[in-house]
């Protein structure tokens, strides 16, 4: 099948409330949607063609160029240290990491869309670009010990919830305009990484 399901147990918070305004909302569900579709063009998507066969549509130089970018990504992640010792394995983690890279384009990128038609004020003193952030980064909100952070940094696919945000947030110029950012801060990457 070449579909995307989505089961309606995530359409509440974080990721879904109705009580909050398009912005949050993109931020949460227009980001995994987005970071789903981004799926069907990364190194395992392009494997299958618009009839969900298996059977390679890039050309050799879409590839190359591909793989030259996702490099960028891969060593991005890698510098990441969830837990004193032990780095990210950006290789082991790339697709899910190029999903959010591309998921949070895609939902920004909507919202954008959606907004040019509307006035959306600022609310709580946060213009709607940086709630759009904030909706995105409530999502990935997490606890875990130490002794998960080590083992999970060897075999989970996912990085972990501060390096799906951070690593997305500071490749994005629009995230730093949003909240100001300059350049040499901590969220503004000199080399940022564009998969697409």
């Amino acid at each position: 099948m070449n579909d995307i399901t989505f089961p309606a147990g995530i359409l509440q918070p974080p990721f879904f409330d109705k009580t909050m305004d398009d912005p949050v909302n993109y931020g949460g569900i227009g980001v995994v949607i987005g970071h789903e579709l981004t799926h069907g063009f990364d190194d395992q998507g392009s494997q299958f063609d618009k009839e969900g066969n298996f059977n390679s549509w890039w050309t050799p130089a879409d590839r190359a160029e591909f793989d030259k970018r996702t490099q960028c990504i891969s060593d991005e992640y890698s510098g990441f240290v969830p837990v004193a010792g032990v780095h990210l394995n950006g290789k082991l983690t790339l697709g899910e990491n190029t999903a959010d890279n591309g998921g949070v384009r895609i939902a920004y990128m909507a919202l954008q869309d959606d907004m040019k038609d509307k006035e959306i004020k600022d609310k709580d003193g946060f213009t709607p670009d940086q709630r759009f952030f904030l909706g995105f980064a409530q999502v990935w909100c997490q606890n875990v010990t130490p002794e998960s952070a080590r083992l999970l940094a060897t075999i989970d696919p996912h990085s972990p919830g501060k390096f799906r945000v951070n690593g997305v947030v500071s490749n994005m110029p629009e995230f730093q305009k949003a909240y100001g950012c300059k350049a040499g801060q901590p969220m503004v990457r000199e080399n940022a990484c564009h998969a697409w």
